[in-house]
């Protein structure tokens, strides 16, 4: 006889949506009540208004704003999160949550995409300076101390607002899921549909179309991520230049990587 409960747990409920620049796709298993996909969505919005610089205003944005003249007050979530974005950008291992103004500089992946002038790309550099952002803990303020400097957090929103989602769900009871943010994955607890409870991942082939997966890995839950030189690039008299731009050099990063997947 068919266990009622373990098919009701093995059908997901789906839902797509726009947000982050990106498509959302979330899915949730042992959960009746389509209405929590729709409130995940407005926790991703909340976050989104308060983060995105893709808008003139936004929590963020104000900070971008008062650059070179005054520190700025924000709310307790925006605050830890550029506070942990600064304390690994000063490890300097590539991330860079001031890279801002040299994305613009390049625009690999815009319409305004160029190589830009070697002064261009020097004067450029004084500005992505992770040291140069002022931080004080008791007024919960950040103050960025040269005018043209921007914080840009989308290396590290997308990984804090899924982690946000996942305690979202699990106040509602919902122990399995899976949270796409255009690509940045978090798989939430077992897998019901299998009996090993593992979930079962492709990781995209950086040399062929987009779907294409060159090997499956087998995992419990966990976050992934992928980039790679493969889809944002600029090809200028027969070279080629992708978007993942070293903040030492204000050049693309320079090695024989074409994707990495990190699974955490």
């Amino acid at each position: 006889m068919e266990n009622k409960n373990t098919t009701f747990k093995q059908t997901p409920l789906q839902k797509t949506y726009f947000a982050l620049g990106t498509r959302i796709n979330l899915t949730i298993f042992g959960c009746e009540n389509p209405a929590i996909l729709d409130k995940t969505y407005d926790l991703i919005k909340y976050y989104e208004d308060i983060l995105t610089v893709n808008r003139d205003e936004s929590e963020v944005m104000s900070i971008n704003h008062a650059a070179g003249k005054y520190p700025v007050r924000v709310s307790e979530a925006t605050y830890k999160l550029i506070k942990r974005s600064v304390q690994v950008s000063q490890e300097y291992l590539g991330f860079n949550s001031l890279i801002g103004p040299l994305v613009k500089l390049w625009g690999i992946g815009f319409d305004n995409a160029n190589v830009p002038e070697d002064e261009d790309i020097k004067s450029t550099l004084n500005l992505i300076d992770p040291q140069k952002i002022i931080l004080d803990d008791n007024e919960m303020t950040v103050f960025l101390q040269d005018d043209g400097m921007e914080l840009d957090l989308g290396g590290i929103a997308k990984g804090y607002i899924a982690d946000r989602i996942k305690d979202f769900w699990h106040a509602f009871d919902i122990s399995s899921g899976i949270i796409d943010l255009g690509g940045n994955l978090l798989l939430v607890g077992p897998q019901p549909k299998h009996d090993d409870t593992l979930w079962r991942i492709g990781v995209q082939n950086p040399h062929d179309a987009r779907g294409s997966a060159i090997g499956v890995v087998v995992t419990s839950e966990c976050s992934i991520v992928t980039s790679g030189i493969y889809e944002r690039h600029l090809e200028v008299d027969g070279k080629s230049y992708h978007h993942i731009l070293d903040s030492k050099t204000g050049y693309p990063k320079q090695n024989n990587l074409a994707s990495v997947t990190v699974f955490s």
